[in-house]
């Protein structure tokens, strides 16, 4: 039997409010099987160990489709949203920084999961005002499969459940804080990247043994038609094992934690190119499918 590349994801369907876990198959959605009845995303992760037999045996093709099913946000919610800063040479390149060296520590900075992380096709709010300068940021997202800590970077693929697309939406304008009463309060992290909506996830989570190589997947960003970012994984200055075992130094990482990998050049804080309500962003990754989100005016 040859198992076709699939993905867990939740989904609503016209008329309520409840979340379904089904089985995402290219543009369609599938129920789940039947062991995974009643369960999310989220409580599947949270038994990972037990229900990776199932899923490694899982054929979409056997699996009624789902008709009027609308995709949501896969993992609801995980505790932590962890976010790796000036993590590619190009995006380091067009923002002017030094180049980031690979031996030193990580840089992360969190956003609050419940109210950041929405699924594909949901809007993001966001201020009008063109000073706000709302920008685009694709990433691949790592999910933790277990509650770990200290792990050393060769045994991270063993902690790691799938992969997803991100969209690490930020605004720029309210970043820098002039006002601040002492430097450490210079930088506004909450305002530049917590804001409701800024951390657009899905289409689903794709098992991490149908990713062959995590370093090796092509990344693309669309602002409407207008191709923004293309580049590839493979220009990360810090690899997912070792962002992995980073992260587990600073905190204890839990199921359905998501780990942001960083994005590659074409943001558009360079060329002062930002969002207004009315855009529509769409990421893609390589054998992840892809994910769009439309901004509307707070």
């Amino acid at each position: 039997m040859t198992v076709s590349v699939w993905s867990l994801v939740q989904y609503t369907i016209d008329g309520s409010d409840d979340l379904f876990l089904g089985i995402g198959d290219g543009d369609r959605v599938r129920s789940a099987p039947p062991e995974l009845a009643g369960l999310s995303v989220l409580g599947v992760v949270q038994n990972w160990s037990r229900w990776v037999p199932v899923l490694r045996t899982l054929d979409p093709a056997t699996l009624p489709e789902v008709p009027g099913a609308r995709l949501a946000a896969p993992v609801t919610y995980p505790n932590k949203v962890l976010c790796a800063g000036a993590n590619f040479y190009d995006h380091a390149e067009e923002m002017g920084t030094a180049t980031p060296d690979p031996t030193v520590e990580p840089f992360f900075f969190l956003k609050p999961p419940t109210t950041t992380v929405i699924g594909t096709g949901a809007p993001v709010p966001i201020s009008a005002d063109p000073a706000a300068g709302i920008d685009w940021e694709a990433e691949l997202g790592v999910v933790i499969a277990d509650r770990c800590k200290d792990v050393a970077a060769e045994g991270a693929p063993a902690h790691i459940a799938g992969y997803l697309v991100s969209n690490d939406i930020s605004a720029r304008g309210p970043f820098p804080r002039p006002d601040a009463v002492f430097p450490a309060f210079g930088w506004d992290w909450m305002a530049h990247k917590g804001q409701d909506g800024f951390c657009p996830i899905g289409p689903g989570l794709v098992p991490a043994w149908l990713v062959p190589d995590p370093q090796a997947l092509a990344i693309r960003l669309w602002v409407n038609d207008t191709r923004k970012q293309d580049s590839t994984t493979a220009k990360m200055v810090v690899g997912v094992n070792e962002l992995v075992a980073a992260a587990s130094r600073l905190a204890t990482l839990e199921p359905g934690d998501i780990i942001l990998t960083g994005t590659p050049a074409g943001v558009g804080m360079p060329r002062k190119d930002f969002l207004s309500p009315g855009d529509l962003v769409t990421v893609e990754i390589e054998g992840l499918g892809r994910i769009s989100n439309r901004m509307v005016a707070k």
